[in-house]
């Protein structure tokens, strides 16, 4: 009977800590909203017209990538430490704010979004989520929304509360992620705390794709004309397109963190 009394204290202890070990997964796992996508005329204009683009639905992730988040990346994928990335896909500032190379600082940035990490680093990243980064129009899309409503882009006094919340912040090291309400979508700190890569970011250039010369991207800029903006007054937006133009795939900055999207796959009638 002590016997099958031990056994079967065993067995529960063991399933407990299948359960635990379960749970921390979960959670330690990203969320990721959906958004239904749809009709969108993005405020990025070429040759001066605003042609509406069609979206399909994705997910986003509800916040920015943390430091936490990263540094558990890092763990995983120790090609990605600042000790042991090539030169090639991380410029020399890459993650230079952290104290070792699997050791931030203070744990009070775990859950502020990571920055100083080049276009390459959030790509993988996002891999490793099973997910890719934005492109700009998804990215466009989902912050075009207030807590209120889907598009809040007419909204009088927007832009300017936006700019202030980013040049507020700039130079200083970004407050945890989530403290401000959620948006329509479920998704925080879209148009605040950091600038963010968006997977097609170099199409922003004038010139051709950096990353890759040979494909012409969705934005590139026809005929090597200058970026036109349908609406003039939007100011923090303009901001981050010259914060992102200006990055080369390898560049870091402190101002510039990211966030990974996932496709939704369409549903087929059977």
């Amino acid at each position: 009977m002590n016997a099958w009394r031990a056994s079967l204290i065993s067995a529960r202890l063991i399933a407990w800590g299948v359960a635990v070990a379960l749970s921390v997964s979960v959670a330690a796992g990203a969320e990721y909203r959906r958004l239904p996508g749809g009709r969108f005329v993005s405020t990025l204009a070429l040759d001066d017209s605003a042609a509406p683009v069609m979206l399909p639905a994705f997910a986003m992730r509800s916040t920015p990538v943390t430091v936490a988040d990263f540094l558990r990346f890092v763990q995983t994928h120790p090609a990605w430490r600042r000790d042991r990335v090539p030169s090639l896909y991380a410029a020399s500032g890459y993650l230079q704010g952290w104290r070792t190379s699997l050791d931030p600082g203070l744990a009070s940035v775990l859950q502020s979004p990571v920055t100083q990490v080049s276009w390459f680093a959030a790509r993988a990243y996002c891999q490793s989520e099973s997910a890719r980064l934005p492109t700009w129009h998804e990215w466009e899309y989902a912050a075009a929304s207030d807590h209120e409503q889907a598009d809040a882009r007419g909204k009088q006094g927007r832009s300017g509360l936006i700019l202030q919340r980013l040049l507020e912040r700039t130079g200083q090291t970004p407050t945890p992620v989530g403290r401000r309400a959620p948006d329509f979508y479920g998704l925080y700190d879209m148009n605040s705390l950091v600038w963010e890569w968006v997977g097609d970011y170099a199409a922003l250039f004038v010139n051709a794709d950096a990353r890759n010369p040979d494909r012409q991207n969705l934005l590139q800029l026809c005929g090597g004309s200058a970026l036109a903006f349908s609406d003039r007054s939007a100011y923090p937006l303009m901001m981050r397109v010259a914060a992102l133009s200006a990055m080369q795939p390898a560049d870091v900055s402190g101002n510039i963190g990211f966030r990974c999207v996932r496709d939704i796959q369409k549903e087929t009638n059977r």
